[in-house]
């Protein structure tokens, strides 16, 4: 057995099924094994930040890693946007990484580079097969790096891969992940039950329906303020799970939500920090004064310990689940308002929802807040382009669930290929693009950072700079020249016979919503 057909029957073993590839010529004889191993799904994009959004999307839902195969350093490159929101969500991915043949990187030919030092901006775990017969353990200790919510990174040279002498491995069963101690257990009660103003935030297997049972027992016995971190990587909401605000992205808000707190405990989520740095205002969010108790750390066994601090500080108490209570269908002319009560209204059960709405989806959260259950994935690092790509892998994940994707008309464009791989795959995914003919949010930062006071004159060209239009994107003739159904719409009324339009039919559509920007 060759190189590539080793890696390919030992990710295989190991519990890896999906591969995301966008390949190129070292990469031949992976592509080749693929075809020998039907039991690996190979799903092609036309963008490797597709690729590892799209991984990136799957393993946040299947909770199990997925592979990309990428080509050389610049494939690696183009990808690295979303293995860095990988990164900030634990989420396992596992990358295969082609290379010249070692006799050839002598030559300094036009696609070498330092994958190594590309690959170690994201990567937790990294490794070169330098054999044939090491490339099956190498593959197994890539999963099983990965499986501890690391980026994976395998390079693999094109002439370890041809060669014979390869033979597969299976990677161990998945250690548990780390438990609390019982020290942390007993700081954490000691504080929830001190009299003193708390925050209880939330984040990792934390925001599940089991973590926020346990998080909503605990708040109500103690008093608590319960708050998710801001850009969770999957969080379980809707009717009959716990609810739970997120922390704030703009600072003052944050600051207002944590004011007032003397201790902050962490299940699963970070000591709380603004997302930028803004003249005159905090970093550090902790309130002056305010102590932080490490329940359980990001990759840690949050949801098992907030079931033990649970029934230590709040034994016999029942959480407070959400009701189903669905907005009253909009009329008229789509706003920011409008556009998230039509989506509250009519959220199916079971939906997988990827936000990437950015100012757009600001009243989602209100708006959907009693919708059926349903999961929702967050831009956890902020490099956009992620949203279509994450629904991509969802919907592989989840074949038999609806997904919807939320999706801010600037950062489609960063990845908007991947409606041609929804098309070619049939994915289930409805893509919801809020077309504001603007990057809404950097006019907000405008503002934020204090650079609005240093704009000469009628600041035409900064904010040409901020503008979506001239040409105006067309959504509607982008998504259909891909293969996928699409309807422009401009009120209520449309959105929803558009939106009930698509969950009639098997397979994608592309609905684009025309509303006004947040931020004028």
């Amino acid at each position: 057995m060759n190189g590539a057909g080793a890696l390919v029957r030992s990710l295989l073993a190991s519990g890896v099924e999906v591969c995301f590839a966008n390949p190129g010529t070292s990469e031949m004889h992976f592509v080749a094994a693929l075809d020998a191993v039907p039991e690996m799904r190979a799903v092609l994009t036309l963008f490797e930040g597709v690729a590892t959004g799209a991984a990136d999307g799957y393993a946040r839902m299947a909770d199990r890693p997925a592979a990309t195969l990428l080509h050389l350093g610049p494939g690696l490159g183009n990808g690295l946007a979303n293995l860095h929101n990988a990164r900030r969500a634990h989420t396992p991915v596992v990358n295969v990484i082609g290379d010249h043949a070692t006799s050839h990187t002598k030559y300094d030919a036009p696609l070498e580079s330092d994958i190594a030092a590309v690959a170690g901006s994201v990567s937790g775990w990294q490794r070169r097969s330098t054999s044939t017969a090491e490339v099956g353990a190498d593959a197994a200790a890539a999963v099983a790096a990965a499986r501890d919510g690391r980026i994976a990174t395998l390079v693999l040279p094109a002439d370890v891969s041809w060669d014979d002498g390869g033979e597969p491995v299976a990677a161990p069963p998945p250690a548990a992940r780390a438990s609390a101690t019982p020290e942390a257990i007993r700081d954490a009660a000691d504080a929830l039950t001190s009299g003193e103003p708390c925050v209880l935030l939330v984040g990792g297997d934390a925001t599940r329906a089991g973590g926020l049972a346990a998080a909503g027992r605990i708040a109500s016995a103690t008093g608590a303020k319960l708050l998710a971190e801001t850009f969770p990587a999957r969080i379980e909401r809707g009717a009959g799970v716990v609810a739970v605000e997120r922390l704030a992205y703009l600072t003052d808000m944050a600051v207002h939500q944590l004011a007032g707190t003397r201790h902050i405990v962490l299940a699963g989520a970070r000591s709380p920090v603004a997302f930028f740095a803004y003249p005159g205002k905090p970093s550090d969010l902790v309130p002056e004064g305010g102590h932080v108790h490490t329940l359980a750390p990001q990759d840690g066994a949050a949801a098992e310990a907030l079931e033990e601090l649970a029934d230590l500080v709040a034994p016999g108490i029942a959480p407070d689940l959400a009701p189903l209570a669905r907005p009253a269908m909009p009329t008229g002319p789509l706003d920011v308002q409008s556009v998230s009560a039509v989506i509250g209204a009519l959220l199916p059960e079971g939906a997988i929802v990827v936000d990437e709405s950015v100012t757009s989806g600001f009243a989602l959260p209100a708006a959907t807040a009693g919708a059926p259950r349903h999961d929702w994935l967050t831009l956890t690092g902020g490099a956009i382009g992620f949203g279509l790509p994450a629904a991509t892998g969802a919907a592989v994940a989840c074949p038999d669930r609806p997904v919807w994707c939320l999706e801010a008309d600037g950062s489609a464009m960063y990845t908007i290929s991947a409606l041609w791989t929804h098309a070619r795959e049939g994915l289930d995914v409805t893509t919801i693009v809020f077309n504001n003919s603007a990057y809404a949010i950097l006019r907000l930062e405008l503002q934020q950072v204090g650079a609005a006071g240093f704009v000469v004159g009628d600041g035409a060209r900064a904010r040409s700079l901020l503008d979506l239009s001239r040409p105006d994107l067309d959504f509607v003739a982008i998504a259909t020249g891909m293969g996928v159904p699409a309807v422009r719409v401009t009120t209520a009324e449309e959105m929803a016979a558009a939106l009930r339009r698509a969950a009639a039919e098997n397979g994608p559509h592309l609905v684009e919503a025309i509303i006004p920007p947040l931020v004028p």
